[in-house]
């Protein structure tokens, strides 16, 4: 598995609530703010899910 670093590029203000959560569970919870995470199947649907908000790179 390879590992990925998110980064949270946009607000969450004013996004739907499961969104707020699962940006959350991804560990972001400020603009800017990075986290790295090993690429499973269930932290790549929670990407998908807030792709718009999030920005990803290999690490």
């Amino acid at each position: 598995m390879e590992n990925v670093i998110v980064t949270q590029v946009k607000s969450s203000i004013g996004v739907k609530k499961g969104q707020k959560l699962t940006l959350e569970a991804l560990g972001l919870r400020k603009t800017g703010q990075q986290r790295k995470h090993k690429l499973t199947p269930q932290i790549q649907g929670m990407i998908n899910d807030v792709q718009h908000l999030v920005k990803v790179e290999k690490a």
